[in-house]
């Protein structure tokens, strides 16, 4: 009985050996894979969440800068904050906190560069399309009217889609293009919710222009705007 079990150990023994010759370098390569692709995605976890920490910190830096009023140093700190952590959120909102201060300083040239790398940059779809907005309302205040309807001109996400509509109304008005102009002002009366005040000034831009929308009234849009997203 004794030799039986031997035999049949041996044989089974030996199927291992087959099967692991066959198939082990597969089952260990597998094994290396699956135990480095966790290893790798608690790498990047934690690599994220230092990049956090350590951007949020770099956030404060330039928002000191900011309250302090001191150029030089919300300079140093926005490159820094650009060249180290520019893919984080923290480093968009930089760029606009950087953007408003340097055109309350009268520095429009920085204040339209900070807005040109939040625009161009931004991975945040609503970071980006105040950074359109401003840049637009910039480039309409020194009458470059083909640059600033190129910006406001492309997709817009739902909750900026009338505050775009109403930024081209303003550039064409200046051109002189009322009828384009109305256009698009009515687009934006329509996409703004009736209880925003901001809904109030188109109404009043396209009085200005001889339509009343109150006379014709649509359903408006849930969308709310913050006048703070228009310079």
């Amino acid at each position: 009985m004794a030799k039986h079990l031997d035999l049949e150990e041996q044989e089974q023994l030996a199927e291992l050996k087959h099967f692991w010759k066959q198939y082990g370098d597969l089952i260990t390569w597998t094994l290396i894979i699956v135990f480095g692709a966790v290893a790798a995605w608690n790498g990047y976890q934690y690599w994220q969440n230092k990049q956090a920490s350590q951007a949020a910190v770099m956030y404060d830096e330039v928002e000191r800068a900011v309250q302090a009023g001191d150029a030089a140093r919300l300079d140093r700190s926005l490159a820094d904050m650009k060249d180290r952590f520019g893919g984080t959120v923290y480093a968009e909102q930089a760029g606009l906190l950087a953007a408003k201060a340097y055109y309350d300083k009268g520095n429009g040239d920085a204040s339209r560069a900070a807005l040109t790398w939040v625009a161009g940059k931004a991975t945040d779809e609503g970071y980006q399309s105040i950074a359109k907005l401003r840049l637009a309302g910039m480039l309409l205040e020194t009458k470059a009217y083909d640059e600033a309807l190129k910006l406001v001109s492309g997709s817009f996400p739902k909750d900026f889609a009338a505050l775009a509509a109403d930024r081209r109304g303003d550039i064409l008005a200046a051109q002189g293009k009322k009828d384009e102009a109305k256009s698009e002002y009515e687009k934006a009366y329509k996409g703004l919710d009736e209880r925003t005040e901001y809904r109030r000034l188109v109404e009043v831009k396209l009085n200005a222009l001889g339509v009343d929308p109150a006379a014709n009234p649509t359903p408006p849009a849930t969308v709310t705007s913050a006048p703070e997203f228009k310079k």
